[in-house]
């Protein structure tokens, strides 16, 4: 007897699976929760085999044969979203899934607005959106989770492609009237014995601790936080300096308090943001789409203000 499921119904027990939560799941594939509960039970039913551990107050849990069958929907997706690849390529259309991974530290000043004129640009493209700090965008790639990622180039492995896009150079955040404010430029050693707001993300963090340690100080690291618009909004309330590679076309912090951005004079090498994919022999049209479109935004929106685009 053939049997009766979609490929839709999977694809809401992966995000089930992934999200530990129904709620969560049906954000991340906009449906309601209760379609989302129906469709699981259908799985169940059709096969006849409890997926999930129901907690009230925990959420869900798989079960061990619901693990099982979790890779194997998210197997038999990767499948179907190939045949969507191999489509778009036989008939050289951008369309199909794309997911796309974007580094914390800048997802809410550059995403919203890219994908917005990507999506708007080809319309049959369904794009899932990730953000995540870098170990986990590297992660993701790796596993296949998602099929490009908006980063730096830190740490990358020989299995990865990093497409660059532009040049970031750090800067030193202060508060408005800080007695380094109007200067064109500081060093570690006038930033040495002030309070630091660190942004305390893998990778990140080493970078920017880098920039006291090759010339042998060490920062007072006065708070930390994982959160960048946390660490504007702190700066902007005096808790300390930050440093960032980013100067936001705004720069008011979250809270409306005004920041002052003054280029860092260190050993500190300049990041360079791009694109970071899986080798591949072959990029589908997707892929390719998305990538010259990222070219294109960075050079038309002046994103970061006016820092020097990679040719």
């Amino acid at each position: 007897m053939p049997l009766r499921f979609t490929l839709r119904q999977l694809e809401y027990f992966v995000a089930v699976g992934e999200a530990g939560s129904i709620a969560k799941a049906a954000e991340q594939v906009n449906v309601s929760p209760p379609s989302i509960s129906a469709s699981i039970a259908q799985l169940e039913e059709e096969f006849g085999i409890q997926l999930f551990v129901r907690k009230h107050s925990h959420g869900l849990s798989l079960t061990a044969g619901g693990r099982v069958f979790l890779k194997q929907a998210q197997r038999l997706l990767g499948d179907a979203d190939a045949l969507h690849d191999i489509a778009a390529d036989i008939s050289e259309k951008v369309r199909g899934p794309l997911a796309v991974g974007c580094l914390l530290t800048f997802a809410q000043i550059v995403l919203p607005e890219l994908r917005r004129k990507f999506e708007d640009a080809f319309p049959e493209v369904r794009v899932r959106q990730f953000e995540r700090h870098q170990g986990q965008l590297l992660e993701m790639l790796q596993r296949g989770e998602i099929d490009v990622a908006l980063t730096y180039d830190l740490e990358l492995s020989q299995d990865l492609t990093f497409e660059p896009l532009m040049q970031l150079p750090a800067y030193a955040m202060l508060p408005a009237g800080h007695r380094l404010a109007l200067q064109k430029g500081i060093t570690p050693e006038e930033l040495v014995e002030e309070p630091m707001v660190l942004l305390d993300l893998p990778f990140s963090r080493e970078y920017f601790l880098s920039a006291f340690q090759n010339r042998g100080l060490r920062p007072n690291i006065a708070e930390r936080t994982g959160d960048i618009a946390l660490m504007r909004s702190m700066v902007a309330n005096g808790f300390g300096y930050g440093i960032a590679n980013m100067r936001p076309l705004n720069t008011m912090s979250p809270d409306g308090k005004p920041l002052v951005f003054v280029p860092l004079e260190s050993d500190l090498k300049p990041l360079t943001m791009g694109v970071a994919m899986p080798n591949a022999e072959h990029r589908t049209q997707t892929v390719q789409a998305f990538l010259e479109h990222c070219r294109r935004f960075v050079i038309e929106q002046g994103v970061f203000g006016t820092e020097r685009v990679v040719k």
